[in-house]
């Protein structure tokens, strides 16, 4: 049986002014991590004291950054494109081609989220064991395949089979990227990755559409292959070509990264540690053990119900095209006008973002831009002018998407370690937050246009409801720990000097030495914890 992880295991008196020393720290690292400290330049380094902000720091958090977002954010467009396609090969013809009334396109539509619900939680689990950089990849070169095969459906149930095992593959990937963002990043630096990864998603809702009606128009016909079937290939296509080229340039966890050197590690390693030392021991955590310790978690709970409430205001995405059409804008115009509300909602997010972490004060960020969108929505439930009502319509995208990725930096600030809870319990807030996609689509009936007395007023209820969630944890909680702030503090009596540290070195590589034993012996007992 696995030992059990609770408060009690947590360092609740560190030494030295507050802060752990460099031998304590090794402790915190997990077991199965610690195999970088075998390399006396990484033993060398780890030593060092660590000092925030260090140009040498800077440095490690730019090599990571330009290996790791570009290529994310590229992956997350074409995931959202892969993902959301499907209503535009609707209108493109695939509708009229495989007989699909509305009943039958709203269960391809949901069956998608299916798979997605169901997979989530068992594929981060498999990412704590796994190398992301292949994990991560592997799932978007299936999808793009999968995408590419839906050229190939001639009938209904070929369309369902293939929307269900679309939403398994994908249930890994959004919730992983989290979970690698977590790993790889400290508390004040998350909410820009994740302001930042999120904007694609904005892009895609912006331009996607234009490119996909690009696509049907310009190649239906070609090589009688009708345009929606081409849609699914191009965009399939991309994705697996983008993949291939992923599994060589994204990180994997600090300490097991291919491309970072033996002194980047050390520092990558223990500047994520020395921020979680007061919570987390570095004990090794099973599946199930994850599992559990997520679910009894209140905190899990609380953030599910306020990402729920937060996707659901978000699901004015799927409409904002069906809205702007209602206020007057037809044809190219309205397309056109589909656009502005992305782009305000694009800006506002990477504003609110950088100021989230640059403040480090991550709920009043995400409570006030969404507070004031739910504001905005009781307003438009009132009936206003048409120009003024398609600003409000700008203001309110901008105050949900500002919102969701700050909120979702502070759950992975709260939910740090182990590794094992925090992924479980990503996943768990991820896909019932995405429940949303199924009872969002009832919102906005086209019976009640053009002034959508109901999807306003119910859009405000949970924007209010998201903002109340981030304060009351922050309430209960507390304000999350400025660790950097601590450091400088006591800089001059948390570390020894340099030279003693070095004379320290042997002594830590036996300490490292009998670590392993420990790890050799246990191992037996933590697949049993697995088990």
């Amino acid at each position: 049986m696995a030992p059990s992880i609770d408060a009690t295991h947590a360092v609740e008196a560190l030494p030295h002014g507050g802060l752990p020393s460099s031998e304590e720290l090794i402790q915190h690292i997990p077991l199965h991590h610690r195999k970088f400290l075998e390399d006396p330049e990484a033993l060398a380094a780890w030593h060092e004291p660590y000092v925030p902000g260090s140009p040498e720091e800077k440095a490690l958090v730019r090599k990571i950054s330009v290996r790791l977002i570009p290529m994310i954010w590229l992956c997350y467009v074409l995931n959202y494109m892969d993902r959301t396609n499907i209503g535009l090969a609707k209108v493109g013809g695939m509708s009229d081609d495989l007989n699909l009334d509305s009943n039958r396109y709203s269960v391809a539509l949901l069956i998608f989220f299916v798979g997605y619900l169901l997979f989530e939680v068992p594929s981060n689990m498999i990412l704590t064991k796994s190398r992301p950089s292949i994990f991560l990849a592997a799932i978007m070169f299936t999808w793009g395949c999968i995408t590419i095969a839906f050229k190939g459906i001639n009938s209904y149930g070929a369309l369902v089979a293939l929307r269900f095992i679309l939403g398994i593959i994908e249930s890994g990937f959004f919730p992983g990227c989290l979970v690698l963002f977590s790993s790889l990043y400290k508390k004040n630096e998350l909410s820009k990755v994740f302001g930042i990864f999120y904007s694609a998603s904005i892009v895609s809702g912006a331009f996607g559409g234009l490119l996909a009606a690009a696509i049907i128009d310009g190649m239906d016909g070609l090589a009688g292959v009708a345009g929606w079937r081409w849609l699914f290939v191009m965009e399939g296509l991309a994705t697996a070509v983008v993949a291939m080229i992923a599994v060589f340039v994204l990180p994997d966890y600090p300490a097991t990264t291919r491309w970072l050197t033996p002194r980047e590690k050390a520092l990558a390693v223990k500047r994520l540690v020395i921020q979680n030392a007061s919570t987390y021991t570095g004990e090794e955590v099973g599946h199930r053990q994850g599992f559990m310790l997520a679910v009894k978690d209140w905190k899990t709970w609380a953030f599910t119900v306020g990402y729920m409430a937060i996707s659901g205001a978000g699901t004015i995405s799927y409409f904002i095209p069906t809205i702007v059409t209602q206020l007057g804008y037809k044809g190219t115009d309205a397309k056109l006008f589909s656009v502005p509300p992305y782009a305000v909602a694009l800006v506002f997010s990477l504003t609110v973002n950088f100021s989230a972490d640059h403040f480090r004060e991550k709920p009043f960020h995400a409570a006030v831009p969404v507070s004031l969108a739910g504001i905005f929505c009781v307003v438009q439930a009132t009936y206003v002018p048409r120009h003024a009502s398609y600003a409000l319509l700008c203001f309110v995208a901008a105050g949900i998407w500002s919102a969701l990725p700050c909120y979702l930096s502070y759950v992975t600030s709260v939910m740090v370690e182990p590794i094992a809870k925090r992924a479980v319990a990503i996943a768990i807030v991820n896909s019932l937050g995405n429940f949303a996609s199924v009872y969002g689509s009832f919102l906005w009936p086209s019976n009640t246009a053009p002034e959508y007395v109901q999807g306003w007023s119910v859009t405000a209820a949970f924007c209010f409801l998201a903002a109340i969630v981030p304060l009351a944890v922050r309430y209960i909680v507390g304000p999350l720990k400025d660790t950097d702030a601590e450091v400088a503090k006591h800089a001059t009596t948390t570390h020894h000097d340099h030279d003693h540290s070095r004379s320290t070195a042997a002594a830590e590589t036996a300490s490292y030495d009998d670590d392993k034993k420990v790890a050799a012996d246990g191992a037996t007992q933590y697949k049993t914890a697995d088990a």
